[in-house]
């Protein structure tokens, strides 16, 4: 219950985030929804340890002040049977955590991504309308006199962008292409007027393919790593030359292969500091906070240490550093 009230919200943040971009490219609503709809299984990545955490401080801290775990240890049970049940479910949620974080979450991203710039730059936003002037950016006006799907007549193309290089086509057909830089205007023949540093150029051309350079300078060129499969991430690391790319890729596979594990440690010292406690004072108050404050230190040790790796060894050592925890975690549960 507390994963799907924090995933809405975070969800919902995410909606309001991005209604810029709804108001400005004029999308549809179903289509929005659809977008951000693919930063679900990214969030509950991100969230999850720390849902385990406070579901575990929640239970285990109402069992204690209720005298439950109490009654349940004086009857025989030790920390480690009493721990049981959080292990199962942190064991179960690291599970679905590493497959949502190798497999599931590069897909949603690269849709995600895919998706966005569709929507920003290719031939889904852009709507022409018949025998009217359509602004396409600052300084750039089409007019259109019949639209059928992507192919056009009478076209008349006006971009004033730079200053010093104006130009202005007419053309008796056009076609609307996508590529991978944006979209591209194909006009066949149409007269040409350009104004620039070398004086007034007229002419007449038979075809000339036009690149309407609508991406923004941050859009599409990015290397977000999140949204690259895991398989080709392992591929690439080898013959990766970029340096900063080669530590974002170090860094991201210590996120899906790694961080999952977090809920199993999260859970173990939250259910060891309660249970520990719980049974050499009755209803330690000061569990809860103790709790608390070893959560946020285990986290931002491993948060600094994974996002310091520089190479494999160092992220096998990160590796190793984590399992040595849990394992030492489980020692002392076990050990009454």
């Amino acid at each position: 219950m507390l994963l799907l009230i924090l995933t809405g919200l975070a969800w919902m943040m995410q909606i309001m985030s991005m209604m810029k971009f709804l108001i400005n490219y004029g999308i549809k609503f179903s289509s929005f929804v659809y977008l951000t709809s693919l930063m679900i299984p990214f969030i509950i990545s991100i969230i999850v340890p720390f849902v385990t955490f406070i579901a575990t401080i929640f239970i285990y801290n109402k069992m204690i002040s209720e005298n439950e775990i109490t009654v349940m240890a004086a009857s025989g049970l030790s920390p480690w049977q009493l721990s049981k049940p959080v292990i199962k479910m942190a064991l179960v949620l690291t599970v679905l955590h590493l497959i949502l974080s190798v497999w599931i979450v590069p897909s949603t991203q690269a849709k995600f991504y895919s998706t966005q710039w569709n929507l920003r730059y290719g031939l889904a936003h852009l709507k022409l309308q018949e025998s009217a002037f359509t602004k396409l950016a600052n300084g750039l006006v089409v007019y259109v006199d019949n639209v059928s799907g992507q192919d056009l007549n009478q076209v008349m193309l006006s971009d004033m962008r730079d200053e010093k290089n104006q130009m202005l086509i007419f053309a008796e057909r056009g076609k609307l292409v996508s590529t991978a830089h944006g979209l591209s205007i194909i006009t066949d023949n149409g007269s040409l007027q350009m104004s620039g540093k070398n004086g007034f150029t007229t002419g007449t051309f038979d075809s000339f393919d036009m690149d309407l350079n609508l991406v923004d300078n941050d859009s599409g060129v990015a290397f977000r790593v999140r949204r690259i499969s895991t398989k080709d991430l392992l591929k690439n690391l080898i013959s990766q030359d970029n340096a900063q790319r080669h530590k974002r890729t170090l860094v991201e596979l210590c996120t899906r292969f790694i961080n999952p594990f977090m809920n199993l440690i999260l859970a173990i010292v939250c259910v060891l500091i309660l249970l520990k406690s719980s049974l050499l004072r009755r209803r330690a108050s000061f569990a809860p906070a103790a709790a608390v404050l070893a959560m946020a230190g285990i986290m931002a040790l491993y948060m600094s240490m994974s996002n310091m790796v520089s190479s494999i060894t160092d992220v096998a050592l990160v590796a190793i550093g984590v399992f040595i925890v849990l394992f030492g975690l489980i020692g002392l549960l076990i050990k009454k």
